[in-house]
């Protein structure tokens, strides 16, 4: 099983190096993450759900292990996360089953299963 804790460690430390060297890029990449993912016609819960998914789909270590970690804090059950799975791994073949299993095990660490 991965680091889950690591690969998010690792991309908070990379990020706030880069924020650094870009601030208004990253300012900018901030303001649109912030609204891209608050409360609207679909719930700041579906939208993470949603962001997993694409991590599985384009096989983003860091995207599955803050956005799991997101989803666990927004209340996302574990029944629901693996029909979650279930629709990337539809979506994203042979590569999005070793990455939608990857993606429950970073959900069961966040969740402290």
């Amino acid at each position: 099983m991965k680091d889950f804790d690591a690969i998010a460690a690792a991309y908070r430390d990379g990020a706030k190096e880069l924020r650094g060297l870009i601030p208004d890029t990253w300012k900018a990449f901030g303001s649109l993450a912030v609204e891209a993912e608050k409360d609207g016609v679909l719930s700041h819960k579906t939208k993470e759900l949603i962001s997993v998914a694409i991590g599985i789909a384009v096989q983003c270590d860091g995207c599955i292990a803050m956005h799991t970690r997101n989803a666990v804090k927004a209340g996302v059950t574990r029944e629901e996360f693996a029909e979650m799975v279930g629709v990337a791994i539809f979506m994203g073949g042979g590569p999005g089953s070793v990455y939608g299993v990857e993606a429950l095990q970073a959900y069961d660490h966040f969740a402290g299963a």
